[in-house]
């Protein structure tokens, strides 16, 4: 199974041989249009963004990457933080 949101690249026809060769092995699960709150990645973008790229102007790309590095190996440093964070407890 494989989850996903319903991005426009999720539907695009380059994709659908793949999938007709794996439709017996592979099941797509799309979540509901404008549900961000189901997928947990949405949270870490949005947490990415205000604590590394929101008004800030980086000098290039590099930059931009040693500060993304840097956001995850502190969100990694706390495993349970993350969790409490971004995932939805029931």
């Amino acid at each position: 199974m494989l989850i996903l949101d319903n991005a426009r690249i999720h539907h695009a026809k380059l994709i659908q041989p793949f999938l007709a060769t794996h439709r017996d092995t592979l099941t797509l699960i799309f979540l509901p249009p404008y549900s961000p709150q189901l997928n947990p990645i949405e949270g870490l973008w949005g947490w990415l963004k205000c604590s590394v790229i929101e008004h800030v102007f980086f000098k290039n790309v590099e930059a931009i990457i040693a500060a993304v590095d840097a956001f995850l190996v502190h969100i990694s440093q706390d495993p349970m933080k993350m969790i409490d964070r971004l995932c939805v407890r029931i």
